[in-house]
């Protein structure tokens, strides 16, 4: 049995049956890093030595006959913008390349108490502003399924961690599809939870009315098991709500009988890869054959979604990023003056992409044309929400494509910055609604490449959504939940 092939819900209860120890299944996942790591490189920091002591730890407790959370000793791994206390936090930037948090982000915490082994932090896109994890100061990532293609971002260290069986689980962040796009990608399923749903504390801000972190995983129950672990209310964070969190494991059996599905007319477009359609409308099918009640819903505000998006997101990002000067945060590059230092420190430590994403903000939010642009995506966002609060009323869950297509190759659309964030079509309204949303499997392309599908529900249910996830994985086609990764040397790992 080889441990890093098992899902987290089988390794706890391994672990709980005392069948292995947490120190064993560490081991088992540092050496499939080793073997897979130069190859697609998921990972900016590696933190082996942690891993093993928490493993440890949690060992002589369990051996102790205490009892401990169901994923104790269970490794995971973490994106790189959520604050480490004394471990590099990069968010995949020169700027912060050699910045140590003095504080654990209010979800670390939450996973230290539980008892899971950090075995590292992944790479992302540059303060995740991406759709690729092409725009990372240090290096690309490379998705499993074929290496010369990208696995989505910003996310997407995090989804090859877990896609590989590099780790079980990991935490990524979702501004406007961060974790549901390179869950498609990869395969896995991928959690934006409602806005509020997870405390942010300790997240590097992105955007701040947008920014989301939730779980990456091979099935529905491994991450309703996280969400256990990081769901509920912070006084750390304002935006953190107190509704009362429910156990997201206790309904994942319970099938998807006269639930009412919507199909997004918006998110099965003409103009998507006719294959992710075809996979969309197929798992469609199975729900209706079990009983669920199916029909087309209208989104009439979705194609105004994405300029709304782009305006808003940049300008709270122009916002967010100007405390990196060189002497609040960040590395300082001197100068004769504090302009050009901070000219220096900003040119040299900023990417293109954060660059351009701070100079779209730093305009809209300018005089004379705040209310011009900024002011009105926000309406645009407003009547979004309407137009979700609608469609709830006579839906349970919401269906589309979770892209328009399917893995693109490194380096296809990094010089366009347009065809770029089209790639997050269909998550961006949801995301600007506030809503959950989850991206699920739904089939391999004649390429075979991951294919998914989004469902999205009203705001705290996300355990609906992941029922459903979990009744699709019952009744799917038979595939390989883990690539082969085909070594450019030849062989597979």
């Amino acid at each position: 049995m080889k441990l890093y092939e098992q899902t987290a819900s089988s390794l706890s209860q391994l672990l709980q049956n005392k069948e292995v120890s947490s120190v064993e299944v560490v081991l088992s996942f540092l050496d499939r890093i080793e073997l897979i790591e130069p190859y697609v490189k998921a990972f900016i920091t590696h933190t082996p030595a942690m891993a093993l002591e928490t493993a440890s730890v949690v060992d002589s407790r369990r051996s102790g006959g205490e009892e401990l959370h169901p994923l104790a000793g269970v490794p995971i791994a973490v994106k790189d913008n959520i604050s480490t206390r004394g471990l590099r936090t990069t968010c995949a930037s020169k700027i912060l390349e050699n910045y140590i948090p003095p504080y654990d982000a209010t979800v670390i915490e939450s996973l230290k108490t539980a008892g899971l082994p950090l075995l590292g932090k992944t790479n992302m896109d540059e303060f995740a502003m991406g759709s690729s994890t092409e725009n990372s100061a240090f290096y690309p990532t490379r998705n499993p399924w074929d290496l010369e293609r990208v696995p989505g971002g910003s996310s997407g260290g995090s989804a090859v961690a877990v896609s590989t069986g590099m780790t079980p689980l990991a935490l990524g962040s979702d501004t406007g599809g961060s974790i549901r796009q390179p869950a498609s990608l990869c395969g896995l399923t991928g959690l934006r939870p409602t806005y509020g749903r997870v405390s942010r504390y300790g997240l590097i801000a992105f955007a701040s009315s947008l920014d989301q972190i939730g779980p990456l995983s091979l099935t529905a129950r491994d991450s309703a098991m996280l969400m256990n672990v990081i769901a509920g209310h912070d006084p750390l964070d304002s935006t953190a709500v107190s509704e009362a969190v429910p156990d997201y494991t206790a309904h994942l059996e319970d099938g998807v009988k006269k639930l009412r599905i919507g199909v997004i007319k918006q998110n099965v477009a003409t103009g998507f890869d006719p294959e992710i359609t075809a996979a969309v409308m197929k798992t469609v099918t199975l729900f209706k054959d079990h009983g669920a009640e199916v029909d087309e819903v209208s989104l009439p505000l979705t194609d105004y979604g994405l300029g709304a998006y782009y305006l808003i997101a940049p300008s709270e990002a122009s916002s967010n990023l100007g405390r990196y000067d060189g002497v609040r945060y960040g590395y300082n590059h001197g100068g004769d003056n504090i302009e050009t230092m901070f000219s220096a420190t900003r040119g040299k430590g900023f990417g293109a992409e954060v660059k351009r994403r701070i100079m779209i903000g730093t305009y809209a939010l300018s005089a004379g044309y705040y209310d011009a642009y900024y002011l009105q995506a926000m309406k645009v966002r407003t009547l979004i929400r309407r137009d979700y609060e609608a469609a709830f009323r006579r839906f349970d869950i919401l269906v589309g494509a979770t892209t328009p297509t399917p893995a693109f190759k490194i380096g296809e659309k990094i010089e366009d910055p347009l065809q770029m964030y089209l790639s997050d079509v269909c998550n961006i309204t949801d995301a600007l609604a506030g809503v959950p949303s989850l991206s699920v499997p739904c089939g391999i392309s004649s390429e075979g490449l991951p294919l998914g599908m989004q469902m999205t529900a009203s705001p705290f249910r996300e355990g609906l959504l992941l029922k459903a996830a979990c009744f699709l994985e019952q009744k799917r086609d038979p595939v390989s939940l883990r690539p082969r990764v085909k070594l450019p040397e030849g062989g597979e790992v």
